[in-house]
């Protein structure tokens, strides 16, 4: 799976070159669905190519719809998909993400991407991260209360050997020559102490890594799931500020993906808990002193002004209409094709301004509005 970060998510408010195209596919894991897919997806290329048609040269549409076109022949890709697809296009950039959670079939062809449906998914709260680690191997995996999925290690090395390479020293000795006689083997203590050297070498590297490109681009927690003798050593060598005290204290290997999804709930709704009802309780705080609200007048031109901190938006709500550029709300019939989510709209807004925005359960919202917002000042 390829992780889906805010950074991407910045890169898609740039100013892109036309056409920007943005594909949303619910997938399947399972048959019969996944055999459903390709086919889905294919439909969807036609969709794309007629809507080319009506701006584009035959040679610009052929450019453009070349790397779609490859996907849709690629069965290994179809035959490992998550619950939902994205794929945002433009000249020069082709990005796929596999989603943990379900999206609605929808094809945009614009000046510029259509995000909603990925902002929904990077800001939810209860998502996380899991890196299993061994003596010799590391792997990672992003999740969230329903889901866990691998995460494709970008600049992460997957094994002692990638990540030490010819500084590994154990199993082997030092050869030396002396004087113009045979060679001499001598070790630098026991082979313990070279076991224990190598590892540390390998935690050192992989907490690095993980925290680089992985941890710090997410901002997501990330919990440890690894055997006891090798859980205090990383915790020990870690400096990754995004690592949980607590852990999974089990080999990694023994235990199946949906067995390492439950562990790990049973451990993060706790905290998730814990995290939305202090979100809550500041929300709550600063209404009583005027600093925060649940209008959506008010809260979009505070949005448009870069006064929201925080925005805590209901899942699953939508609120018809769209934001103008004053801050202006325009209600509306969401069937219309020009209408979309008010709610998205003012936090698409805020995380431009460098807001944060938390996706919140609604049984766990503390207003009937479908959002509330934090306001700095």
């Amino acid at each position: 799976m390829n992780q889906l970060t805010l950074e991407h998510l910045t890169q898609l408010f740039a100013e892109q070159q036309s056409p920007c195209i943005s594909l949303y596919q619910p997938t399947h894991r399972h048959v019969p669905g996944t055999r459903e897919d390709p086919i889905r997806y294919r439909n969807l290329l036609r969709e794309l190519e007629n809507s080319l048609k009506q701006k584009y040269s035959t040679r610009e549409i052929a450019a453009t719809m070349e790397k779609f076109q490859a996907l849709a022949h690629d069965d290994h890709f179809w035959n490992h998909r998550t619950d939902g697809l994205a794929i945002l296009s433009s000249p020069g950039m082709f990005q796929v993400f596999e989603l943990q959670r379900t999206v609605a079939e929808l094809l945009v062809v614009s000046d510029s991407f259509h995000i909603k449906p990925l902002l929904r998914i990077l800001q939810s709260a209860d998502r996380y991260q899991l890196l299993c680690l061994s003596r010799h191997e590391a792997k990672l995996y992003e999740g969230n209360r329903d889901a866990l999925d691998a995460v494709e290690l970008t600049n992460v090395p997957a094994t002692i050997t990638e990540a030490l390479g010819e500084k590994l020293t154990e199993p082997h000795l030092t050869v030396a020559s002396y004087g113009g006689g045979g060679a001499s083997h001598h070790g630098h203590g026991g082979k313990k102490d070279e076991v224990d050297i190598d590892m540390e070498r390998f935690f050192r590297v992989i907490d690095r890594s993980v925290l680089e490109h992985h941890s710090a681009p997410s901002g997501l927690p990330l919990m440890l799931v690894a055997l006891p003798e090798h859980n205090t050593p990383f915790h020990d060598i870690s400096h990754n500020p995004f690592l949980m005290k607590d852990s999974i204290h089990s080999n990694p290997e023994a235990l199946s993906l949906e067995q390492l999804r439950e562990q790990a709930w049973q451990k993060i709704e706790p905290l998730f808990i814990e995290r939305l009802k202090k979100l809550v309780d500041t929300f709550e705080t600063a209404r009583s002193k005027d600093l925060g609200s649940d209008d959506l007048a008010q809260v979009a031109q505070a949005a448009k002004a870069g006064r929201v901190s925080v925005l805590l938006v209901e899942a699953d709500r939508q609120v018809a209409g769209k934001l103008d550029s004053n801050g202006e709300i325009d209600f509306g019939d969401l069937d219309h094709p020009e209408v979309g989510d008010v709610i998205d709209d003012i936090a698409e807004v805020v995380l431009r301004m460098k807001g944060e925005v938390v996706v919140v359960p609604s049984e766990r919202m503390p207003t009937e509005r479908g959002l509330a917002a934090t306001y700095r000042y």
